[in-house]
């Protein structure tokens, strides 16, 4: 492919690119109906504070859901997500194994972390807090997110019809009876989540 081929194809596919955001970023333009997670660029990240002294992180692949969607009432949003806890990794090896293990999550006694919500209550036009029931480690308690609309649109490579969320929350894994190390590892644990959600056909 000469140059100017591939200078064209570059900006052929920046014009896809373009045109399918386009429209993307408003809300009250989302399709309405039934969504899956789309589990490829699904992403969970936590962070914990380490010894005082940094904040290790780590994150969940693999997950799964649903999402019931009308932009025109999203107060009766639905959502239910599952998590394989074997899923779990860090940039280390042994901590990957700890926390599958007894001493941390105890992937093989808890295989999923699941998230099913209650409660939508909208705080702006494109923001709301998700109250659900999160059952991980064999505990199942209330916990809130706050959660931002990205944008929606088909995805200028598979062509689905997509809608991205990114949220945020925070709980206690005491909570959860995860108490291995505390409090030289910390208590408080920070999530950030990439949620991806394709309509479904």
């Amino acid at each position: 492919m000469t140059l100017i081929s591939k200078t064209l194809a570059a900006a052929a596919l920046a014009a896809v690119l373009a045109a399918g955001v386009a429209h993307a970023a408003d809300p009250a333009a989302v399709q309405a109906g039934s969504y899956k997670l789309e589990t490829g660029h699904a992403r969970i990240l936590f962070a914990v504070s380490h010894m005082g002294l940094s904040t290790w992180y780590g994150d969940f692949s693999g997950a799964t859901g649903s999402l019931t969607l009308d932009p025109k009432n999203p107060a009766a949003a639905a959502l239910d997500v599952s998590i394989p806890v074997a899923s779990v990794t860090t940039t280390n090896t042994v901590l990957d194994g700890e926390l599958k293990s007894p001493m941390f999550f105890d992937a093989p006694q808890f295989p999923t972390i699941t998230f099913k919500s209650t409660k939508v209550t909208v705080t702006g036009p494109d923001t709301a807090k998700v109250t659900g029931d999160l059952t991980f480690h064999g505990v199942t308690k209330p916990v809130t997110l706050d959660a931002t609309f990205k944008a929606a649109a088909p995805n200028a490579m598979t062509k689905a019809y997509t809608v991205g969320f990114e949220v945020k929350g925070a709980l206690k894994r005491s909570d959860y009876g995860v108490k291995t190390y505390l409090p030289v590892i910390g208590d408080d644990v920070d999530l950030t989540i990439s949620a991806p959600f394709e309509l479904k056909k």
